[in-house]
């Protein structure tokens, strides 16, 4: 499912237009985009939870050349799935 998929799904379901589906999906997208960048967690009961992780710098290899190589620390958004999330997909 893609992203107009998603909106005329959200439509259908919700009764709502397209164009107001676009926007309460681009707003949730946003908030948790805020959220996100100031290392906050959101936790949809049930659903699941999207935090920030980071991993520490550490020292890797070239897989070409085997020569040890500096790999840099990283932040990224994570998803975990919520337990009722998990059971629906089983």
């Amino acid at each position: 499912m893609n992203k107009t998929e998603l909106v005329a799904a959200l439509a259908e379901r919700a009764d709502v237009s397209k164009a107001k589906a676009t926007a309460l999906l681009e707003a949730f997208q946003d908030i948790v985009g805020e959220e996100l960048r100031e290392k906050r967690e959101v936790v949809l009961v049930g659903f699941g939870t999207f935090k920030v992780k980071e991993s520490a710098a550490r020292t890797g290899r070239n897989p070409s050349t085997g020569a040890p190589m500096q790999i840099e620390a990283k932040t990224t958004a994570s998803f975990k799935a919520g337990k009722v999330l998990n059971e629906a997909v089983r």
